[in-house]
């Protein structure tokens, strides 16, 4: 899949067409301050430090990265991207009229058997880019007119998109930050991420431990998710609008609805309406579809029904939340 590039891309002057927009937004992203009070250095210094023996997320598979060596998620030290583009299909708070600046990095830490993205995130079909590149990439995002920088599955690259923002915020860059993942992360590193990231979006997969294990290669998946909504609610609370309805900070759950009740969805809404807050946006999906190698477990190779997904939803409302679906 091509990158998507602006003609004229590479000859604008950012520091001046962004200093006509930087003060668009009703709320500044996070990492403005983390930048201007010198602390953003030291983040990227510790998350690298990280990577040298990997642990970026729970698998710590430790693989010498910074080598060139690749560790589960398939990635070295190279940043490699599938495409860069307003998104128009992502949620309604996200999108608004300019789309959400999506970025859709290779590579995945989640080994999903039933991935509906595996050409991005199993086979690594993509673009090798600098982190200079990358900072283009979101500044160029924002200057089409694009809401937010929503970063896909980011998790494998953390200290690279933070080196990238280090490039970018100098040069304008001032719309919020979307960490769109799996859900299966490092509370060490999301406390790196305080002050960094306004809008978390985990796509919260499993409230079991067994399943996540069994189709994802995840293990302690439901433990260590607890720990990680804690964390992201902790840093940036209920998901906020501004007077257009466009989400500017606060954590976003997906959960996407399986057949057979195998993710267990009650669990994780549950747990979000009594332990986390029961005004979390949660965007319940329905367009679970046997990919990859789904067809190879017969409780995996059939759509939902609607009987399915309106039972969550339902039982949603009945535990507490309110918001999203």
């Amino acid at each position: 899949m091509a990158l998507l590039i602006g003609y004229g891309y590479d000859r604008l002057n950012y520091r001046n067409f962004y200093k006509q927009i930087f003060f668009m937004h009703s709320l500044t992203p996070s990492y403005i301050d983390t930048y201007s009070n010198g602390l953003l250095e030291g983040r990227i210094n510790k998350l690298y430090g990280i990577l040298e023996k990997c642990s970026l997320c729970p698998h710590k598979c430790r693989a010498l990265r910074l080598e060139g060596k690749k560790g589960i998620c398939l990635s070295s030290d190279k940043v490699s991207v599938s495409s860069a583009m307003p998104h128009f299909g992502e949620e309604t708070p996200l999108v608004g009229r300019g789309g959400s600046g999506t970025i859709f990095f290779m590579n995945c830490n989640l080994r999903c058997v039933f991935c509906q993205n595996y050409n991005i995130s199993h086979q690594s079909k993509g673009n090798e880019v600098s982190i200079e590149r990358l900072a283009e990439f979101m500044l160029y995002l924002q200057g089409v007119g694009c809401l937010n920088i929503n970063l896909v599955t980011p998790t494998q690259y953390a200290p690279q998109i933070v080196s990238a923002l280090a490039i970018a915020i100098p040069m304008g860059l001032n719309v919020p930050l979307v960490w769109n993942c799996g859900g299966y992360e490092s509370v060490e590193v999301l406390k790196l991420l305080d002050g960094i990231v306004d809008i978390y979006m985990p796509d919260v997969k499993f409230g079991d431990s067994e399943n996540a294990m069994r189709f994802s290669q995840a293990s302690n998946y439901f433990e260590n998710l607890q720990l990680v909504l804690k964390e992201m609610h902790r840093q940036v609370g209920d998901l906020e609008m501004d007077d257009n309805n466009i989400a500017m900070r606060g954590l976003l759950v997906r959960h996407l609805v399986m057949p057979g009740g195998i993710a267990k969805s009650m669990n994780i809404l549950k747990f979000i309406a009594q332990d986390i807050s029961p005004h979390t946006y949660v965007n319940i999906m329905d367009q679970y579809r046997p990919a990859f190698k789904a067809f190879k477990y017969p409780n995996l190779n059939r759509r939902i029904s609607s009987e399915e997904y309106e039972m969550v939803a339902q039982n949603s409302r009945k535990v507490g939340l309110s918001r999203g679906f």
